[in-house]
């Protein structure tokens, strides 16, 4: 979500190179971003002023579900809470709600297509990680409210790597869940939240670009166990991170790739 729509466009376009489109999704101005090769990959609206709500500039990790209204009502169960929704968005159902601890996310009942979340390709989210207070009762939420352990092993599997609890979708390593040190803080880049990492060739290259595109560098880039990594923000004060991932993360077959 962007306060200023086209500002959004050219800082991000520029960075990670990225093209859009204007779609009917939602009920103002929105467009879905494609990397290279014409692949979706986000979608960015604008807030409206004139619905008399001050949406946060922000990026929203969405989970899929079969029904959202099952989905929210797991959600309040477990001590979340359901902030709007569901209701109707575009071509599907749409709910935003934050878990116990208070991390925002969005839950998604529509249509979903594999290149929203395909190969790991420069521009794309690479991964997504929760930090919170306590992984263990955050992973014990998330994997209730969305029914982790009710599928096939195969198809999803929960596990601890290292120093968090990892999800592992179709055998790819694609979110995780850190807990320790997170207190009650109104800066954003310290309470818990859910943070998204877009693939990139060189992470020290692209967050110099973005201080030159006016944004920020929150987490100057630094090597981990799963690849080089920076934490920047965008101009209009949105929380992103980058990830130059190793190849062998890309293709799967070890833990690394979370950032």
């Amino acid at each position: 979500m962007a306060a200023d729509l086209d500002r959004a466009h050219h800082f991000y376009g520029e960075l990670l190179g990225w093209g859009f489109r204007p779609t009917r999704q939602g009920h103002g101005r929105y467009t879905i971003a494609y990397t290279e090769g014409g692949v979706p990959t986000v979608g960015i609206g604008a807030s409206s002023p004139s619905a008399g709500v001050s949406l946060p500039v922000t990026w929203t990790t969405y989970f899929a579900a079969d029904s959202a209204d099952e989905v929210a009502s797991r959600v309040q169960e477990r001590g979340g809470t359901v902030a709007v929704g569901p209701l109707e968005f575009g071509s599907g159902r749409v709910a935003w709600a934050a878990d116990p601890d208070g991390a925002n996310f969005g839950i998604w009942e529509g249509d979903l297509t594999s290149a929203w979340w395909g190969e790991r390709r420069p521009g794309a989210p690479v991964w997504l990680e929760l930090r919170t207070r306590d992984a263990f009762e955050a992973a014990l939420f998330y994997g209730q409210v969305f029914g982790w352990d009710a599928q096939e092993r195969e198809r999803c599997d929960v596990r601890f790597e290292h120093d968090r609890v990892v999800l592992h979708i179709d055998g790819k390593a694609v979110a995780g869940l850190r807990g320790g040190a997170i207190e009650a803080a109104p800066d954003p880049n310290i309470r818990p939240r859910w943070r998204v990492y877009f693939c990139v060739k060189d992470v020290d290259e692209v967050a110099e670009r973005a201080a030159e595109l006016g944004g920020g560098v929150l987490s100057p880039p630094t090597d981990t166990p799963y690849g080089r990594i920076a934490g920047l923000r965008d101009p209009e004060g949105g929380i992103f991170s980058v990830a130059a991932v190793r190849k062998e993360a890309a293709e799967g077959t070890t833990s690394a790739g979370r950032g």
